[in-house]
């Protein structure tokens, strides 16, 4: 029995949309800086929240100065165009293995019954300074060939090392619940927040399939110094891990 509960803010459901991006903490933070600068830029509604009994035990105070459970938020996001954009992200992943298997399958069932048209989910590969490239991944035949035929290079070499975490489950199982879902990864320095790489990869997106984010390096760097503020590097997970319990260095992905 799959443990995630989704809590509608409102009505339950996705407003009509042209797509769904998913970003945890991870790598340089690049994909999580892309949501969290276009919820800053753009009017934004959290639609519910993600809430799962393997998140760690850290409530924390919300924008209006109350105190909500650890959780991944859904937020739609207007854009300059008049589309919506849905957003699914949040400060943490769950700290079990079965809970970030748990919430990812609550992903893909949501985004299959909203019939999103593609999900992008967006993460940053360690790399050395000068590499920028744009990484592609994706689970299913059928959406490389679609890709290819548009002339965008899928990886298959890159990760070599996969991908773990929320986002590689997210991925990988997509083709399960037959959702079209592209993996986005952008090379970082691997910083707390790094901005360049989450202002290029925002970049790709818009260049790539036609999606007016229209973030600048004003707004990235701007998201980049208030995710660091909010971010608290006194909290360990293992503090909150049994000796039962596994988390190993591929918790942040």
């Amino acid at each position: 029995m799959n443990r995630t509960q989704i809590h509608w803010k409102e009505k339950s459901g996705f407003p009509p949309h042209i797509a769904m991006i998913e970003a945890v903490p991870g790598v340089g933070n690049v994909g999580k800086l892309v949501i969290d600068g276009l919820k800053d830029k753009y009017r934004s509604t959290c639609l519910g929240w993600l809430i799962h009994p393997d998140f760690p035990p850290h409530a924390s105070l919300d924008t209006e100065g109350l105190l909500s459970p650890p959780r991944m938020e859904i937020d739609s996001v207007t854009l300059n165009s008049g589309e919506k954009i849905i957003t699914i992200s949040g400060r943490m992943q769950p700290v079990t293995a079965a809970g970030q298997f748990e919430v990812s399958e609550a992903i893909l069932r949501l985004a299959a019954e909203e019939r999103v048209p593609q999900l992008l989910v967006l993460a940053g590969l360690s790399a050395e300074v000068e590499d920028r490239d744009i990484h592609i991944i994706c689970s299913q035949t059928e959406v490389r060939e679609q890709l290819e035929a548009k002339d965008i290079v899928v990886s298959s070499e890159k990760p070599d090392g996969g991908m773990i975490g929320i986002s590689g489950m997210v991925l990988s199982m997509s083709k399960i619940h037959e959702v079209s879902a592209i993996g986005v990864v952008a090379d970082t320095v691997g910083t707390s927040a790094d901005f360049l790489a989450a202002e290029r990869l925002s970049k790709w997106i818009e260049d790539t399939f036609d999606i007016p984010l229209n973030l600048d390096l004003d707004t990235s760097e701007k998201t980049a110094k208030k995710l660091l503020q909010t971010m608290n590097p006194e909290f360990i997970i293992s503090d909150y891990l049994g000796d039962d319990n596994e988390v190993a260095g591929d918790f942040y992905v």
